[in-house]
């Protein structure tokens, strides 16, 4: 099933999402759903912050410095603002983003940090780390999953059409099947799927699902400076770059998969607080309990996490910002280029949304999932599961009541 490979415990959350799949709760839920995506949120933020300062300082001895975004239009702002060199493409970038912001998604919410460094007394945006926010976590384990039972639905699919052609004494590609025969073959297959999940029969296992890009860092980095970027990671004793991919065409970068092991004791020296420690009081802890809890969180975790690092040069980096290949239209093109959108499809949604928003709420209870992915739902009943969850009215209060 999904192992997120940028946190811990991700053998036990994985294990989690198999069993919500299959409807089975345990009464431990609420805590250790709680557990696993509070305290990853908080471990992912500290180590993800050490490993870029260094990174960054490891490449620009003189100094850096650096401050919080949190909307993508921080970054863009930062990017256009003092360009390193500047050629008629990008100068017709930055016109057009001043021309129209509106255009180019800067509300779009952004955990992330800016990095800088100083030339010619002035900052220069060198590039940002950021944490995938939890709503495209959910969206994005979906995705995996949906394409995995996809695959599954149409392999059983196919397996229909290979006994009729068996039974008619030809081969599979002699077989011409009418398009309403088709897809009542799908349909039959998709059921069958269903109701290995409504009985909780196990389903085929092609291995886990891997993410390993929820702690991320982009770096804007010319060519020559590239190649001191791998000596800077391998003159750290903690990490190794385990996959490395180079995307040329519209999209012009190379993606890094570092192993990464985050110093747990300096993760551990600063105590919990903010957002994290209000959450967690919620749910019946008092402070030195939450202490404790996050420390062996930490301490009986895995030793290595993954993250990614992204780099591309400044015409590039802008290109993926304001330009050819904006990220913000890639992730829009991913959700229309989805095959599967049966209703199977949009409840692993539902379920994926609620299992990473459940931690954020004050609710302590949890003895049934409101999701089952058998049934079926409209998104208003969706929208309804959330307002309850967060104890937001919903519009039927608004009623004159007799």
């Amino acid at each position: 099933m999904i192992r997120i490979d940028s946190y811990l415990h991700r053998t036990v959350l994985s294990e989690l999402i198999r069993r919500w799949m299959y409807d089975e709760v345990h009464p431990a839920d609420a805590d250790l759903i709680a557990r696993l995506i509070n305290f990853n949120h908080l471990y992912v933020s500290r180590y993800l912050h050490l490993f870029s300062e260094s990174t960054f300082q490891g490449l620009y001895p003189a100094g850096i410095s650096q401050r919080p975004a949190l909307r993508k239009g921080d970054l863009k702002d930062a990017l256009v603002a003092r360009p390193p060199y500047r050629n008629p493409r990008i100068d017709e970038l930055i016109r057009n983003y001043h021309a129209h912001p509106e255009h180019y998604y800067c509300d779009t919410p952004f955990h992330g940090i800016l990095f800088f460094s100083m030339r010619g007394g002035i900052d220069e945006c060198i590039g940002s780390s950021r944490i995938k926010r939890v709503r495209r976590l959910a969206e994005k384990a979906a995705r995996r999953i949906i394409d995995r039972m996809f695959d599954n639905i149409k392999k059983h699919a196919d397996g229909l059409a290979d006994d009729r052609a068996r039974r008619l004494g030809i081969s599979r590609d002699q077989l011409v099947t009418p398009l309403q025969e088709m897809q009542d073959e799908f349909l039959q297959a998709e059921s069958r799927l269903l109701e290995d999940l409504r009985h909780r029969r196990p389903l085929q296992d092609d291995g886990d699902i891997a993410i390993n890009d929820v702690a991320g860092i982009k770096m804007i980095l010319e060519a020559p400076q590239q190649e001191q970027l791998k000596d800077v990671l391998d003159r750290f004793p903690d990490c190794r770059i385990t996959e490395e991919e180079s995307h040329d065409g519209r999209y012009n970068a190379t993606n890094l998969i570092v192993c990464y092991r985050p110093d747990r004791e300096r993760i551990l020296a600063r105590p919990v607080s903010g957002r994290i420690l209000s959450l967690m009081q919620a749910r019946g802890m008092d402070s030195e309990q939450i202490q404790q809890a996050f420390a062996d969180f930490v301490r009986t975790g895995e030793k290595t996490v993954s993250l990614e690092i992204i780099v591309s040069n400044y015409e590039e980096t802008l290109e993926s910002e304001i330009g050819r290949c904006i990220h913000e239209d890639r992730i829009v093109s991913q959700r229309l280029r989805q095959q599967y959108r049966g209703h199977l499809s949009k409840n692993i949604e539902y379920l994926m949304e609620y299992l990473f928003a459940f931690p954020m709420s004050m609710q302590r209870d949890l003895t049934e999932l409101p999701i089952k992915l058998w049934n079926r739902y409209l998104p208003d009943y969706f929208d309804e599961v959330l307002k309850d969850l967060f104890h937001i009215p919903s519009d039927g209060l608004l009623d004159d009541a007799q």
